[in-house]
């Protein structure tokens, strides 16, 4: 924590506060009695949600409402399958050999072609991309991103940053809104299953990748990076069509090091990710067999009929299970590029262990583009309220361009951008007086962490809510907040509530165990007036 001079914190004073805040904080314990209780009541809940969804799934597979998203699946389990994600089932069913084609191809051909010059191993990713697009969308489509890529090169060399941001916002645009896309997507010809996603995911991260280009060239102090730079950023096939986002300063540091050597047991640990990745693939796969979870909150009729600890693990777990997928399929494309000796944006933070909506994302390339250039940019530090309330405006709206402007997108966006105010808002009351005397003086650091857990909680629900209705559909959002806080209320509300901060304490003991390994507990300042032992 950095303290202006106008404050005037001595250094005593500093490390003393500092002190009060670690032990108050993140590294205060709970007896091991409590904590074994809270992991008996959420694992016990875990089990009846799951026997809950387990029962409805059986028992309604053969409900008209199914039949379009429940297909026949693995033959020996003898049991149908969830089919209604279109992006796993495109993945890791009908284009998985294509896929699995493509990166094996990208990896032979770069490591064979890096051996030979590593100098240029940049140069080489970016002729390979640059095929493989060429061949899977045709010429019609690569002129379209060259086209947007040298508009954002020539707003580039001007060095204004609200240029590039007015410049990068517009060209996203036209392949958000209509008439613009429509428009453009004629310009690409043929017609094949993956075509949609295959257009607009390789143009939106296009459009990403060449803003994170020009706001990079405006922090350059001498001269301006190469249009030839963009295009070795750009067309780097692992990240082309479905990310994640690398910003172009650290792709271009680490796409032009010859040096090639790794540290160790480095390829050990991307062998481990790599079957960590398939061996998740496999049990989404079984899940999907037998719990339902993706197809029964589109039959309203169905859900009325549910349990309260139904709809509150359906919720949960089609977070849980965005989650893993998003994991996944950025962890495939990960370990491509970590054996190209990158370092890639890291997997989003499991739902399950997130309770504030500071670290609520789904996909970390995104997260780290928006924070760099626009959240942190603009909200500095943080801790003022009316430049981060600024700034999280800022934010929404451009991830609400980036989603795509609809009325679902939108109220995401709201409660979203309200609850990361409303974080703060909080924050800031409680660190006053009364309230802060009250937790300094009054109250033990257990009970504290206790009180702040309760909190946590609730928090934790606003995030599940705020987010399901983008996953699912707002009536589904809605039918849980309904049965959770109206209908249910007080036993079904409580019930949950208390769960989750049984989940909560424990995500905090993860955490402080974590932080301790992190930063071991410090030495307890001396007392002024006693002399120091030797």
């Amino acid at each position: 924590m950095s303290y202006s001079k106008e404050i005037g914190i001595e250094r005593k004073q500093a490390s003393e506060m500092e002190y009060t805040r670690i032990t108050m904080g993140i590294k205060t314990a709970l007896p091991r009695t409590e904590l074994y209780i809270y992991t008996a009541v959420l694992s016990l809940a875990f089990l009846w949600a799951g026997s809950w969804i387990i029962e409805a799934s059986s028992e309604n597979v053969n409900r008209r409402a199914f039949r379009e998203n429940v297909k026949p699946g693995w033959h020996y389990f003898g049991r149908k399958m969830d089919v209604s994600d279109f992006e796993w089932v495109m993945w890791f069913t009908t284009f998985r050999n294509h896929i699995l084609f493509a990166l094996s191809g990208h990896v032979i051909f770069a490591k064979i072609c890096s051996m030979l010059s590593p100098k240029n191993r940049s140069l080489i990713y970016m002729l390979y991309g640059a095929l493989a697009v060429l061949i899977t969308m045709g010429w019609t489509y690569v002129t379209l991103i060259l086209s947007h890529c040298i508009i954002l090169y020539s707003v580039a060399l001007v060095k204004r940053k609200w240029l590039c941001f007015v410049a990068g916002l517009t060209s996203l645009a036209t392949f958000k809104m209509e008439p613009f896309n429509t428009w453009q997507e004629g310009f690409v010809t043929g017609s094949f299953d993956l075509q949609d996603v295959l257009f607009y995911g390789g143009c939106g991260f296009s459009i990403m990748r060449c803003m994170s280009f020009a706001l990079e060239n405006c922090e350059k102090k001498d001269g301006n990076y190469s249009f030839m730079d963009l295009i070795k950023y750009n067309f780097y096939l692992p990240f082309f069509f479905f990310g994640p986002v690398m910003t172009f300063d650290r792709f271009h540091e680490q796409a032009n090091n010859p040096n090639l050597t790794r540290k160790e047991r480095e390829m050990w640990n991307i062998t481990i990710h790599a079957l960590v990745h398939l061996g998740a693939i496999l049990v989404v796969d079984v899940f999907f067999h037998f719990l339902y979870i993706l197809t029964i909150p589109s039959d309203l009729k169905l859900l009325k009929q549910l349990s309260d600890w139904s709809l509150a693990g359906l919720a949960y777990s089609n977070l849980v299970y965005d989650w893993v997928k998003s994991a996944v399929m950025f962890g495939v494309i990960n370990t491509v590029s970590r054996l190209d000796h990158l370092d890639p944006p890291q997997p989003p933070k499991c739902i399950t262990m997130l309770y504030v909506f500071a670290e609520t994302h789904f996909d970390r390339g995104i997260n780290d583009w928006l924070c760099k250039y626009v959240y942190d940019y603009i909200g500095e530090n943080h801790d003022n309220i009316f430049k981060e309330l600024v700034a999280t405006i800022c934010t929404f709206a451009v991830t609400t361009l980036w989603l795509g402007p609809c009325e679902l997108v939108y109220i995401w966006s709201f409660f979203n951008c309200f609850g990361l105010n409303f974080e703060l808002w909080v924050a800031k009351l409680f660190s006053l007086p009364p309230f802060s005397t009250i937790e300094r003086n009054l109250m033990s650091e257990a009970m504290s962490r206790r009180i702040r857990g309760l909190f946590n909680a609730v928090n934790f629900w606003q995030i599940v809510l705020y987010n399901v209705l983008a996953l699912n559909s707002l009536d589904f959002a809605q039918l849980v907040a309904k049965r959770l806080l109206l209908k249910g209320f007080p036993l079904s509300t409580l019930l949950v509530l208390f769960v989750t901060y049984c989940g909560v304490q424990l995500i905090k003991e993860r955490e402080r165990k974590q932080a301790l390994l992190d930063d071991p507990e410090p030495v307890p300042l001396p007392e002024a007036g006693k002399p120091k032992a030797e």
